[in-house]
This record gives structure tokens, C-alpha cells and sequence, in this order.
């Protein structure tokens, strides 16, 4: 994968974190998404998927001088999708969609996005180090 296509998908990830959370939260007044899940989405963790993608944003053009933040962003990403699929187990999206379709969304494709990034954090962490040996 090219420099440039990296740099772009960094910034990506940021921005689907930031107004993710802005849109779907409908900038923190979404009652039905803080209490599907109020241990992972409540306000501040809300704000720190926020910062989150503000950190992914601001190494976009300089991962890899920083090989093992990428492997923290990508544990980062586990956690995520390990969370999202252990509420998938005990709740439906659908109960989420008849109380407010931006939370059913939301929980919808949160997991996806993150294990989308988990891979790409995972795989630019390994091609960075790949280079430095």
C-alpha cells in the first residue's frame, strides 16, 4: 500500500471516530446510544473515541516513526470489536432501530468499522517494522 494511500485511510479512521460520534450521538444528546451501552458509550467515552481519532489524524503522515502507537491503535480496535461483539450476544441492533435509528445504526456497523481499522492499523504496524529489520 502506497504513503499517500496510508496517509489518507489515517485520516479516514480519524474522521469516521470524530463525526461518527458527533452524528450519531447527535452531538451527545442521543439518550437511547449513551444507554444501550453506557459503560463503552457514555459521555466520556464518547470524548475519548474523539481523541482517539484526533491521535489517528495526527500521525497520518508520520506512522512510521511511531511503530508501536500503531500497534496500540490497533489493540485499541480489539478491545472495540471484542466489546461491540460481546453486546451483539445479549442485544439486537433491531430493539435500538424502534427506539432511534441513528443509535441502531450506530451499533449497527460500530464493530465493522472497527475491525476494518484494526486490520489496517495492524497491517501498516507490520509493514513498518517489516522496513526498520
Amino acid at each position: 500500500m502506497k504513503p499517500n494511500i496510508i496517509s489518507k485511510l489515517f485520516l479516514f479512521a480519524g474522521l469516521s471516530n470524530i463525526l461518527g460520534v458527533l452524528i450519531f450521538s447527535k452531538f451527545f444528546t442521543n439518550s437511547v446510544l449513551l444507554s444501550a451501552q453506557p459503560a463503552v458509550m457514555s459521555y466520556f467515552g464518547l470524548i475519548s473515541i474523539i481523541l482517539w481519532g484526533l491521535a489517528y489524524i495526527s500521525v497520518r503522515n508520520t506512522y512510521a516513526a511511531v511503530p508501536w502507537l500503531l500497534a496500540v491503535f490497533t489493540i485499541e480496535k480489539a478491545v472495540y470489536v471484542l466489546v461491540w461483539l460481546s453486546w451483539l450476544f445479549s442485544n439486537s441492533p433491531g430493539n435500538l432501530y424502534d427506539q432511534d435509528t441513528f443509535a441502531g445504526l450506530f451499533f449497527s456497523i460500530y464493530g465493522v468499522n472497527d475491525l476494518f481499522f484494526g486490520i489496517f492499523f495492524g497491517y501498516v504496524f507490520l509493514k513498518v517494522r517489516r522496513s526498520r529489520l
